[in-house]
């Protein structure tokens, strides 16, 4: 299924950013006091997506309230939200030329709405000032609560992503918080609503192949339509070790899978994440 040495493969070697799109990308960033989960989260595809003048914008600041052992952003007691953090998201977006934006955000289980509200803010600020923008948003799971899930619903992004991660035995260890089924209800909930549901999980933690495809099966009964499968790459040393390099082989034989299980997209690759190719995703809701 993979190869089992601790040395990064050849397949893994990341792209580092360069070009006059990637520098424009990081000076609005900067400029507007906005968080990347392409920075935070040290995505291995920042190059090529920046290189490409898109950027995956990270709201409600850049300390989460999880600590999830396979990422990076920084777990803490979060500063107060930002209230002029939609005008400047719709304005980068606007600024950058986007046809087609992608939003996630930290945990914010300090908060009584856990920053819903701030999100459907966000989204419509983003839509007001770009109205033929696009729009993908990677949810938190909100606690499962379903009056929270269902605003962000109502402000009708075109497609609602919320990552399983990881398959149901390793959730736990993995996880902060979170647990399988109630990851599973909000992509049921969206699903439900008509929304593009799309959801995601990493491999090399030590899943099995019947575990993988068990995952599949679970989500699409959920409802799923867009899936992404990607590498863990452990980000530093305080984060879960690699388990394994899964080969590219495997993970086009789970592309095919996952496209035969009914899935109207998947996006399988060693260095695929949430938001890879996210534009293709969109097309699902026209």
């Amino acid at each position: 299924m993979g190869c089992n040495s601790r040395r990064k493969p050849e397949w893994l070697k990341i792209k580092l950013p360069k070009g006059q799109l990637s520098v424009e990308v990081l000076n609005i960033v900067r400029e507007h006091h906005l968080h990347t989960i392409c920075t935070s989260g040290m995505c291995p595809n920042q190059g090529e997506c920046w290189g490409c003048g898109t950027a995956t914008f990270m709201i409600g600041g850049n300390i989460c309230t999880r600590n999830c052992r396979f990422c990076n952003v920084t777990t803490g007691r979060p500063l107060p939200l930002d209230p002029e953090e939609p005008h400047h998201i719709a304005s980068s977006v606007k600024l950058l030329h986007l046809k087609h934006a992608v939003i996630t955000s930290v945990d914010r289980d300090d908060l009584e709405d856990l920053g819903a509200t701030h999100w459907v803010k966000v989204i419509r600020a983003v839509k007001e000032m770009n109205p033929s923008v696009t729009m993908e948003v990677l949810i938190p799971d909100f606690q499962g609560r379903s009056e929270l899930i269902g605003q962000i619903i109502e402000a009708k992004p075109e497609v609602i992503s919320h990552n399983l991660e990881t398959v149901r035995r390793l959730t736990k260890e993995i996880r902060s918080r979170a647990t399988y089924d109630m990851s599973l209800g909000v992509v049921h909930q969206v699903a439900a609503s008509g929304i593009v549901a799309k959801s995601g999980i990493m491999l090399g933690l030590g899943e099995t192949r019947e575990e993988i495809l068990e995952t599949m099966d679970d989500l699409r009964v959920a409802g799923c339509a867009v899936m992404t499968i990607g590498q863990y790459l452990q980000p530093t040393a305080a984060n879960v070790e690699v388990k394994e390099y899964i080969t590219p082989e495997t993970f086009e034989e789970y592309r095919r899978i996952g496209m035969q299980k009914g899935f109207t997209h998947v996006e399988s690759g060693p260095l695929v994440r949430s938001s890879y190719h996210a534009e293709k995703h969109v097309k699902q809701a026209e």
